[in-house]
């Protein structure tokens, strides 16, 4: 996925406002009922340190400040640390957190430091997206298309077939392609014979990778991939349900799925 931008999270309250507007008209949750449900977990006054780091392109700006105001969105306590890296995660832990959030620029985690549960935000994204999509309540087909096949879609991929859904799956690797099929039996999507779908789960870093030629009326397409996945033009023809935030649902499932 593509490493976000400070421009990606302005006005991160907003933007989880409308999310979670979206995704109860698509599933008649909210997000945190979404994440409820999927894990099994609810929020018990878990105080989460929040630790900037440096390393590679160091401090995106705005992250530190978002993931504070979507822990916050979420109902946790939370702190940004004063200080960065080890010295960051040093003061977190003396200043009592319970959850670790901190990211360089191939990882992001959350680390409970209670029960030692852990995640990584590529998979805990693909796995809320595609339960979002999985509770599609505008249509009763089994049929969902899986866009991107990499580090988020992937897991997805894996949660909807697990789910009982019938997955096609698109990927321009071919190798990715290929690991779907043969280790989850994913029916590989035929471009020269397209078929619309009412619910498609997408996970690249490109944009306007869904044709028109896959859309049904009313699709629900849930993605957490910037920049956006269809045009606003085939969205609004189709009166397409588009869940796509940059940073606040995945969190959520990270945080839900350590506690």
């Amino acid at each position: 996925m593509a490493l976000l931008t400070p421009d990606d999270l302005k006005d991160i309250n907003k933007q989880l406002q409308e999310a979670d507007s979206i995704v109860w008209k698509v599933t008649g949750l909210d997000i945190k009922g979404v994440c409820k449900a999927l894990y099994g977990t609810s929020p018990n006054s878990e105080k989460v340190g929040i630790v900037p780091v440096t390393s590679g392109n160091g401090i995106i700006g705005n992250f530190s400040a978002s993931l504070h105001a979507i822990t916050q969105y979420f109902g946790f306590d939370s702190f940004v640390t004063n200080m960065s890296d080890v010295s960051g995660y040093y003061e977190a832990v003396r200043s009592g957190a319970d959850i670790i959030l901190m990211a360089d620029d191939h990882t992001f985690l959350a680390h409970n430091l209670k029960n030692g549960k852990i995640a990584n935000n590529q998979p805990s994204t693909g796995i809320i997206y595609a339960e979002i999509a999985s509770r599609n309540q505008k249509t009763d087909s089994k049929d969902v298309l899986v866009v991107g096949l990499g580090k988020v879609g992937f897991p997805g991929a894996v949660h909807l077939v697990h789910k009982g859904f019938r997955v096609y799956g698109y990927d321009t690797d071919r190798t990715l392609l290929k690991r779907a099929v043969s280790s989850l039996g994913i029916i590989p999507l035929d471009i020269e014979s397209p078929k619309k779908f009412s619910t498609i789960f997408e996970a690249t870093p490109c944009a306007n990778t869904i044709p028109e030629t896959l859309i049904s009326k009313n699709c629900v397409l849930s993605t957490p991939g910037i920049p956006c996945a269809i045009s606003e033009e085939l969205r609004l023809k189709y009166d397409v349900q588009l869940v796509m935030e940059p940073l606040g649902i995945g969190t959520a499932s990270m945080l839900y799925s350590v506690l």
